[in-house]
Order: C-alpha cells, then sequence, then structure tokens
C-alpha cells in the first residue's frame, strides 16, 4: 500500500514536470494516464523506456489539445472571475451556471484524459469522441468524474503548493478508478431488486 501511494505520488511529480512547458502538458497527462492504466490492467507499471516512447510519440499530436485546453481555461477563469467582481451583468445566477458549465467541462476532460490512457496516450480527437458519447450514456459517471475534478481543484487551494505535484497523480489514478468502477448486480445483492 506504501508502495502505492508513492509510486502515485512519483507520478503525479513527473506528469507536473513533464506538463512545466505548457505545450507538453496534454502529452504528460496522456502518458501518465498510460502508466495509471497499465497499472490497474496488470499490477505493475509500464517501463521507463516505454514510458519515454509513449511521452515522444505524443507530445506534437498533444500540442494542439494543449492549447485548446488552456485557451478554454484561461477564457473560463477570466469570464468567471469578471462575473464575480461585477464587471459583467449577471450576477450570482450567472456565476453559478459558468462554474456549473466549467465543472462538467473538466469532468469531461478528465474522463478523455482516461480514454486517452486507454489507447496508450495518444489519438486525442476519438478518445474526446469517446469521452462525449460516455458522458451521455452515464451522467452519473459523468458527475462522479467532475466532483473528482472539483475535489482535485479544492485539494489543490488548500495543501502546501509542494505537495501540488503529488495531488496530480493521485487525480489520475482516482479518474482511472471512478471511470472502471461497475454497478453492483444482483447476485451480490442477494438477488433481490433495488427499488
Amino acid at each position: 500500500m506504501a508502495r502505492d501511494a508513492a509510486d502515485l505520488a512519483l507520478l503525479g511529480i513527473l506528469l507536473t514536470l513533464a506538463a512545466v512547458p505548457l505545450l507538453t502538458a496534454a502529452a504528460a497527462a496522456g502518458t501518465a494516464s498510460a502508466a495509471v492504466h497499465d497499472w490497474t490492467r496488470t499490477g505493475s507499471w509500464p517501463s521507463a523506456r516505454t514510458t519515454v516512447r509513449r511521452f515522444g510519440r505524443s507530445v506534437l499530436p498533444g500540442v494542439p489539445v494543449s492549447l485548446f485546453a488552456l485557451a478554454g481555461a484561461a477564457l473560463l477563469a477570466a469570464d468567471l472571475a469578471a462575473l464575480a467582481t461585477g464587471r459583467v451583468p449577471g450576477g450570482p445566477a450567472a456565476l453559478l451556471a459558468t462554474a456549473l458549465i466549467a465543472a462538467g467541462l473538466a469532468g469531461y476532460a478528465g474522463l478523455v484524459v482516461v480514454e486517452v490512457g486507454g489507447n496508450g496516450g495518444g489519438r486525442w480527437r476519438a478518445s474526446a469522441r469517446s469521452a462525449a458519447r460516455a458522458c451521455l450514456d452515464a451522467p452519473t459517471r459523468w458527475a462522479a468524474l467532475t466532483g473528482v475534478v472539483a475535489l482535485a481543484g479544492l485539494l489543490t487551494v488548500l495543501v502546501t503548493p509542494v505537495a501540488v505535484p503529488i495531488l496530480a497523480g493521485y487525480t489520475v489514478a482516482a479518474l482511472h478508478a471512478v471511470t472502471v468502477r461497475r454497478p453492483v448486480s444482483a447476485a451480490v445483492l442477494g438477488r433481490r431488486e433495488l427499488p
């Protein structure tokens, strides 16, 4: 258990370091997600060579994704700041609606990262389409992923800044855990149906 915790902490630190140039943020997130995907499926982490190769292959395809995500986050942050300070009309209702939309988009982005991890850290467009279908098919899972991202955002504000990179690894693992969660079958419940 302690080894898994240390591995996830190291993953978060490496993810943060790889994302520092900002244009490599998508490649770093996809590579970290692929590593967690391997770990959850096989019980072992991919080799350093495999991880570096995945990262190298995903840098160029990830640049547009990084730019799109950064621009979207900046626009949403500017909109939220303008609404919160009263510089634009709308008041608390518009602020709440915008915050809910931002949270939903963050949950969707979390699912996209999980989908990218499932295909080896690349293929962002196909992963985005697959995540959109999954969000519509299972809105409760989408809500759970939104909750994971919102909790990670809250913890980012509350913890000491040096611990934020460690939180990144745990967040990727939590997104994978929520995504693969299956409903409890009737057999497990003693063959009785739930209302």
